[in-house]
């Protein structure tokens, strides 16, 4: 069984008391896209949507937005 990164940034935006769309705007990405995002529904990340994203919730630890998770097979 493989791993993947996926992205998890939910728990970091509520800890921020940011909504989804709120993120978007100020990141600068679709809202629809921060919800497939969100949802593990886009199968390939853009580096510059994490670097934004992370600019945005004003991240020093990758870790708090980023993830390895098992592979379904």
């Amino acid at each position: 069984m493989g791993r993947k990164v996926v992205l998890s940034f939910k728990k970091t935006i509520e800890k921020r008391d940011i909504s989804l769309r709120e993120l978007g705007r100020i990141a600068d990405i679709r809202h629809a896209a921060l919800i497939e995002l969100t949802n593990k529904k886009r199968q390939s990340m853009n580096f510059g949507h994490i670097e934004r994203i992370a600019d945005s919730l004003n991240i020093d630890d990758i870790r708090e937005i980023l993830e390895l998770e098992n592979k379904e097979e």
